[in-house]
């Protein structure tokens, strides 16, 4: 197994950070899963526990099928808790930066967090992404929404554009806080719409419709949310063993109470991952570990606090695979 970075050179001052939704392509985890005994258990014990061949969907697709919600979320979460095992294999448990400061994940990822904090066994938490991606499709059928990415505008700007935008009925809201100027606004259609149109009339410099019909962290998720909450309540969480902060508060939780009702709320309220970053560096995280499919966290990472160090799957010698073009498009 090749390895780029000689994990010597990494201190204690890690933080373990997993990626969400939108990191996934076809033939995620194939290379990872042909170099590495941990992460071909991996993928095993999520066929097992899920009766679908969740492994042959991420190395094959099809696309479609991969990026339905239902099969996204799981999918990730298997991918990324390869990714994990695999460097455990290869660095083992002995050297610091096997032992983070802390962890967090971007939405989904979040439940890798809790994976790699020992609150979830890997199992429980697949099964809960699993009906987390259920309950989240069907949501977005009973009342149909969508997402835009807006760049360019800071947060105290944009809501007060959702709040207009609002203003004529529906809702449109702050979803995420990626980084500062770029953050995701979530709602029904026409709220959405009105709100792009209004963030561009006030100065935004990109705005970008993403390709969901889901209004996450919104809430046209509530019923999602509620109902995700009493799953959750049914679901074994031990106190972690590595602090998470959350992606609700920015803030750490240590709470099994605090972090079963985030479980619920997540899906509802906005993700700040710009108060995360803020939080782990305060904190003394000088090392980011994305571990997991692509590097967008590094990028956001990056332009929260850009005197960090931030290092990719690839920089740790654990390849996840090449996107597969589909069979129309190759030659």
């Amino acid at each position: 197994m090749e390895q780029a970075l000689d994990p010597s050179t990494l201190g204690s001052d890690v933080a373990f950070v997993f990626p969400g939704q939108g990191s996934q392509f076809v033939g995620m985890g194939r290379t990872l899963h042909d170099l590495s005994g941990a992460a071909r258990r991996v993928f095993r014990q999520a066929d097992d526990v899920l009766g679908i061949p969740l492994s042959r969907l991420c190395f094959e697709g099809p696309a479609e099928e991969l990026e339905d919600t239902i099969n996204a979320q799981p999918a990730i979460l298997t991918v990324s808790h390869a990714a994990l095992e695999a460097l455990r294999e290869q660095w083992g448990e002995d050297r610091p930066a096997m032992r983070p400061m802390c962890v967090a994940g971007h939405s989904l990822g979040e439940y890798n967090a809790l994976i790699s904090a020992g609150t979830l066994d890997f199992a429980s938490a697949l099964s809960l992404v699993r009906e987390r991606g259920r309950l989240m499709k069907e949501a977005g059928t009973e009342r149909p929404g969508g997402m835009a990415a807006i760049i360019g505008l800071q947060s105290h700007e944009l809501a007060q554009v959702c709040r207009d935008a609002s203003a004529d009925g529906g809702i449109v809201v702050l979803a995420n806080d990626n980084c500062p100027g770029q953050t995701v606004i979530s709602g029904e259609i026409a709220a959405l719409e009105r709100a792009m149109a209004l963030a561009v009339s006030r100065g935004a410099r990109r705005v970008i419709r993403l390709g969901i019909s889901i209004a996450s962290h919104s809430p046209l998720m509530e019923r999602a949310g509620s109902e995700l909450y009493d799953v959750a309540s049914r679901v074994h969480f031990q106190e972690p063993t590595t602090p998470v902060v959350a992606n609700i508060t920015g803030r750490f939780v240590t709470s099994v109470d605090e972090i079963r009702r985030n479980v619920g709320q997540q899906i509802v309220r906005p993700v700040n991952w710009t108060g995360s970053v803020i939080e782990m560096v305060d904190h003394g995280v000088g090392t980011f570990l994305e571990i997991g499919p692509g590097q967008v966290l590094s990028g956001l990472i990056k332009r929260v606090k850009r005197e960090v160090q931030t290092l990719t799957m690839a920089d740790l010698g654990l390849p996840l695979g090449t996107m597969r073009q589909p069979e129309a498009d190759r030659r």
